[in-house]
């Protein structure tokens, strides 16, 4: 794998707690059964895929995400549709995409692996979805350029440009190489947030598809839930004309959903709680603040002792100066 794949840091293990209360299995079984058959509908309609009414998409997706048990609340600004449009989101489950083809159906980026699985890698290319060889610097280029020619047929392409699933209450900072795409067609970007909620309006993590956990595991979590909420709020487009360069496109993307919680900060936090995982004292909410606020202030120590350190060669401390390999992966590392 690649050095250059962005990761996060949370795992199953540190970062999902089902914290909602259990339904019963026969109903557990019956969502699990009705997402499996909803799925295969789709994946059996994808070759047609760009033909089906944008309604009917819409009416398909919101069906996946509450036949799994889980509600949809959509807010804020309405998605432009006589346009090419980038929508950008925040990227926490496999739920995430049916919920933004609840906003407006486009065409997914996805990694290139899922092309060479049997069957549905070939219907997934033939459905339109865009892949990008996540491992090969050179096949950038051309993956923007191809996003670039859809947003310019007028079409909308769905990102996810964390490169990475995060647990829902920690973000990571939005790559830049796929607002490259944007900006090059001079399209307009949609930001889009997704929370997930427990029925008493808490961040729930039990959607949470991160790290090493089994998709069946996840589904499982999630049709076992109850009282899941997914909220999505739909921002303001950002306009390309407006910002210099993609580095400032994707950084207001960054900042509308939300600041990023920055790794070091997490993997700090994680040392302050045995067996708290990475991100544990994040989850821990208001009873947990005490905690941050002593392993901010320690890793503040830290960097201030590394300061008196004799700075070493410039690539040593800080990696490669070119921008180019930092955007390779502007995608799901799922």
């Amino acid at each position: 794998m690649s050095v250059w794949l962005p990761s996060a840091p949370c795992t199953p293990r540190a970062c999902v707690r089902a914290t909602t209360p259990l339904t019963g299995l026969p109903r557990a079984v019956l969502r699990l059964t009705t997402v499996v058959v909803l799925v295969l509908v789709g994946v059996a309609l994808s070759p047609v895929g760009q033909r089906v009414p944008a309604r009917v998409v819409r009416c398909w997706s919101r069906a996946v995400v509450r036949a799994a048990g889980v509600r949809i609340r959509v807010s804020g600004a309405t998605a432009p549709t006589a346009t090419g449009l980038l929508l950008v989101a925040n990227h926490v489950s496999w739920l995430d995409i049916p919920l933004l083809a609840a906003v407006r159906p486009a065409r997914m980026l996805a990694k290139a692996e899922i092309r060479r699985w049997p069957v549905a890698g070939a219907l997934a290319a033939r459905g339109g979805v865009l892949f990008i060889d996540r491992d090969r610097l050179r096949a950038l280029p051309a993956t923007v350029a191809r996003i670039a020619d859809a947003l310019r047929a007028g079409r909308a392409v769905a990102v996810f440009p964390e490169g990475s699933t995060w647990c829902g209450r920690a973000q990571g900072p939005f790559r830049r190489a796929v607002f490259q795409a944007a900006l090059d067609a001079g399209t307009p970007v949609l930001p889009v947030r997704i929370v997930y909620r427990d029925r008493g309006g808490a961040a729930s993590t039990a959607p949470a598809f991160v790290g090493d956990d089994p998709l069946l595991a996840s589904l499982w979590r999630v049709v076992c839930a109850r009282g899941l909420v997914a909220e999505v709020e739909v921002r303001p487009v950002l306009t390309p004309g407006d910002h210099r360069d993609r580095k400032a496109l994707a950084a207001a993307g960054t900042a509308v959903l939300g600041r990023p919680h920055e790794r070091r900060a997490l993997v700090a936090v994680g040392e302050h709680g045995a067996g708290s995982g990475p991100a544990g004292h994040l989850l821990a909410g208001r009873h947990g603040d005490g905690d941050v606020m002593a392993a901010r202030t320690g890793a503040r120590r830290r960097r201030s002792a590394r300061r008196q350190v004799p700075a070493g060669p410039r690539s040593l401390r800080h990696g490669p100066t070119t921008a180019g390999p930092a955007d390779a992966a502007a995608t799901n590392s799922r």
